[in-house]
């Protein structure tokens, strides 16, 4: 087979077409060439092609956004550190010079150009980078298979002590898969334990030695398949001293980060968040976090596993168990997250646990292909599979038919995929949308101010948006829906970027009318269902199920009035927008949540065990903080078994229940008795004047 070598591309950016022609009369023989006229297009291309860029000429004064300009995004973009820059100018100041090397350029060369010095600095930039990023590819390779190594070590031991054990020998693989999962969402949710990115690898690493300790007991007990005695049980449980004293007395590394986590794995995580766990009796955030988080995957995978003393019990079955506190008390944030995930856990363990034999097919033919091309480094591997995936995004954005966009705002730039590109009859590529006339002919000035203001508004825990509005689709108006996620800054101070997103035309019957049921059942702002819709639901669903036990909740948010007259009512909107995802995120598929209006919400569920420690945890899920609003929930609770299952009734003894809590000094949560019906038969002036609250 001949392989062809593919030019490597230098990209030119000078707003002089007679400097851009010299250059590229130089270098067109050797190198691929792309030419831009000023900075922000640069920007741009660089955006587009990424790493595939082996070399930026760069001149200093442009209009839009000169070279100094570009550096400036290239460091806040980190590109800096891929792709090489030449300063070409005829400034040749030492200002300039140390400026623009202090900003990252590689090299200066000072019009007018000499071509031999020309080239034979591009040659030798190009030659230097490319021996960086071999070095770096080689030393990501090391670092991989060292990691494979540690990780393979540590399955095995894990495996060993299943093998005695008798149990699946997925049982470290799916604890390892949940723990890192609940990591995940746990620094998504709080920075409380103060838990990194860099943590995570290393606890669920950790995890799957938490059972270590079991190589010590006796195989008769380990795999007993009845009920153990006090005597067993006793002698069971002193499996997790005894892990933690393997690693404890280790000769070497138990100075080690990975080991003293295994260790607090080890030992703690029998221990329960009520203090009724073993060996030590800990209680609340006395137990690490890491014993926390593996303990409830260990749980959890205990449950949905076959073992020689019980069945496998479903997904659904196990999370409900654990929720419900029957499998010991565990952390209300923990399992906040649990609940978060929960419709991701099978799906996840199961691609995560067993690789499938078309992932071995793919590890085999890379390892073939390697061995054809052994000088083939980490770096090229990573542009071959980021060019083959943006051929795989390119092929699909054309296949949805639907138009896709990318807007930045630093420097501003709209980009469309070629297909969306096409269907509107403009460029890929739009510098500062707001004042190029192509946005305003399809989109209306209008509009793009009015979708970025709803961007711009939203929060990282909330950042995505829709906006109907007529779309001009080549002369023709079309109403539109646009779907956008804001992006915003991964540190803090938190700062909105820009946005990615879709245009669905909804000009189509079938899809308007979908929007319009949409926009007849659901509150606009919040997503939830709105009341005269949920009221239908809930109706229906008492009658199909007369012998079923209901409870209908009201709950309202205290002093709301405060975030809009404190800080606006733009601010009010999100904080009732983020109590409604928490409100989704706090309850079950089958669960009914409604906004009745105002700061006021509805849920509707059934329960088959006690209703207390379930209310309980939703009240607690939705109480907490949205930057620096204290949300303070006020709740009220009716149940079919005592007031009966007709509507109306329902909802006004639950309204009653809220209304006591409110007279009665806010933040609580009270079922409804009969007492109440006489404590508000008469409402005073005040009461009647704050609409009973």
């Amino acid at each position: 087979m001949i392989h062809i070598k593919r030019k490597q591309k230098i990209l030119i950016a000078d707003d002089s077409e007679m400097n851009r022609s010299i250059l590229v009369d130089m270098l067109e023989d050797e190198y691929e060439i792309m030419e831009v006229e000023n900075g922000v297009e640069a920007v741009a291309v660089m955006e587009k092609y990424g790493v595939d860029l082996s070399l930026l000429l760069l001149d200093i004064v442009m209009p839009e956004m000169d070279g100094f300009g570009v550096l400036g995004v290239m460091n806040e973009h980190r590109w800096i550190d891929d792709i090489p820059v030449i300063m070409i100018s005829a400034e040749s100041s030492p200002a300039f010079i140390d400026k623009a090397y202090g900003m990252g350029a590689t090299d200066f060369i000072v019009r007018p150009f000499n071509e031999s010095v020309v080239r034979r600095r591009v040659v030798n930039t190009i030659l230097l980078y490319a021996k960086q990023k071999k070095l770096m590819g080689m030393v990501a390779d090391q670092i991989y298979e060292k990691e494979q190594s540690s990780n393979m070590m540590i399955d095995i031991l894990s495996h060993i002590v299943e093998f005695r054990n008798g149990e699946s020998g997925l049982h470290v693989r799916h604890v390892h898969v949940l723990t890192e999962m609940l990591l995940e969402r746990l620094i998504q949710k709080t920075d409380q334990y103060g838990i990194t990115h860099t943590d995570i690898p290393v606890i669920s690493m950790a995890s799957a030695l938490h059972d270590i300790g079991k190589i010590a007991i006796d195989e008769k007990i380990l795999n007993k398949p009845g009920r153990f005695t006090e005597e067993e049980f006793a002698i069971m449980k002193t499996h997790s001293a005894i892990g933690a004293d393997i690693l404890k007395d280790l000769p070497l590394y138990r100075d080690e980060p990975l080991v003293k986590c295994a260790y607090e794995i080890c030992r703690w995580h029998h221990e329960r968040y009520d203090g009724r766990g073993y060996p030590d009796g800990l209680k609340g955030d006395e137990i690490p976090i890491s014993a926390q988080i593996v303990a409830l995957s260990d749980v959890y995978d205990a449950l949905t596993s076959e073992r020689c003393y019980k069945k496998a019990l479903a997904h659904e079955e196990a999370i409900q168990m654990i929720l419900d506190g029957k499998c010991g008390i565990f952390n209300p944030t923990v399992l906040e997250c649990l609940t978060d995930i929960a419709d991701r856990i099978p799906g996840e363990l199961e691609e995560r646990s067993t690789p499938s034999l078309n992932n071995r097919r793919k590890i085999y033919n890379v390892a073939q292909e390697m061995l054809r091309h052994e000088e083939l480094t980490a770096s090229e591997r990573t542009l071959q599979l980021l060019e083959k995936e943006r051929e795989k995004y390119s092929f699909f954005a054309a296949m949805s038919k639907e138009i896709q966009f990318e807007y930045n705002v630093s420097p501003s730039i709209l980009t469309l995929t070629p297909w969306s590109a096409n269907k509107l009859s403009t460029n890929e590529i739009i510098a500062d949308p707001r004042k190029n006339f192509n946005v305003w002919e399809i989109l209306g000035l209008d509009n793009w101010e009015k979708m970025s203001e709803k961007l711009r508004a939203t929060s990282r825990e909330n950042p995505v948006i829709t906006h109907d509005c007529k779309i001009n689709y080549q002369g023709e108006e079309r109403w539109s829906r646009i779907i956008a996620h804001a992006t915003w800054s991964s540190e803090e101070p938190y700062e909105y970027q820009g946005a990615i997103g879709k245009v669905i035309d909804i000009h189509d019957t079938r899809l308007r009318l979908d929007v319009l049921e949409q926009l007849a059942t659901h509150d606009r702002m919040t997503g939830l269902l709105n009341h005269a819709s949920a009221k239908e639901q809930i109706t229906g669903r008492m009658s199909r199920h007369p012998d079923g036990t209901f409870a209908l909740v009201i709950f309202d948010l205290d002093h709301f009035k405060m975030a809009n007259d404190t800080y606006g009512h733009i601010f009010g909107d999100q904080v009732l927008q983020h109590t409604a995802e928490m409100l989704k995120q706090s309850i079950r598929g089958a669960d009914i949540a409604a906004r009745v209006g105002g700061d006021e919400f509805l849920l509707f569920l059934e329960y088959n065990q006690e209703l207390d420690p379930i209310i309980e945890r939703i009240f607690h899920s939705l109480a907490g903080r949205y930057e620096d609003f204290d949300i303070s929930i006020s709740m009220g609770v009716a149940m079919t078994e005592t007031v009966g299952m007709d509507y109306e009734t329902l909802f006004h003894c639950a309204d009653q229940a809220l209304y006591t809590v409110k007279r009665s000094g806010r933040g609580h949560y009270r079922f409804y008795d009969d007492s109440m019906d006489k404590m508000l038969s008469v409402i005073s002036p005040i009461d009647e004047l704050d609409g009973g609250k």
